[in-house]
């Protein structure tokens, strides 16, 4: 599965026209979340696009990283959760996930997409 969304990625940062989801608290309220651009950001990295990555959102290339690492290592060990995984970094990456936000949202510095 990890491969097959990171692969899936890859391919749509490919064939942008690939249609793909919108952001329902962006789309009900007009307030982008704070993975707004994320996934855009991944696919750009994951063809080495690095500067079109963070344009989109800065947490872009860490995203690809850790979808590739995952992808790699669920594959070596055939599970969906390999053993060995560090799960230490999500609560730092989500604190700096938020506090990108809200810089984002205090500049009002989203790109047009």
């Amino acid at each position: 599965m990890p491969a097959t969304l990171t692969g899936a990625l890859w391919l749509k940062g490919l064939h942008p026209g690939i249609p793909g989801l919108s952001c329902p608290l962006r789309a009900l309220t007009g307030v982008p979340c704070p993975t707004c651009f994320l996934t855009r950001a991944a696919e750009a990295a994951l063809i080495g696009d690095l500067s079109g990555s963070l344009q989109w959102h800065l947490f872009g290339p860490i995203v690809a990283l850790g979808l590739v690492l995952w992808s790699v290592l669920a594959l070596q060990q055939r599970r969906l959760i390999p053993k060995g995984l560090p799960f230490w970094p999500l609560p730092v990456v989500a604190g700096g996930l938020i506090s990108y936000w809200l810089l984002r949202l205090s500049n009002n510095s989203w790109p047009s997409g």
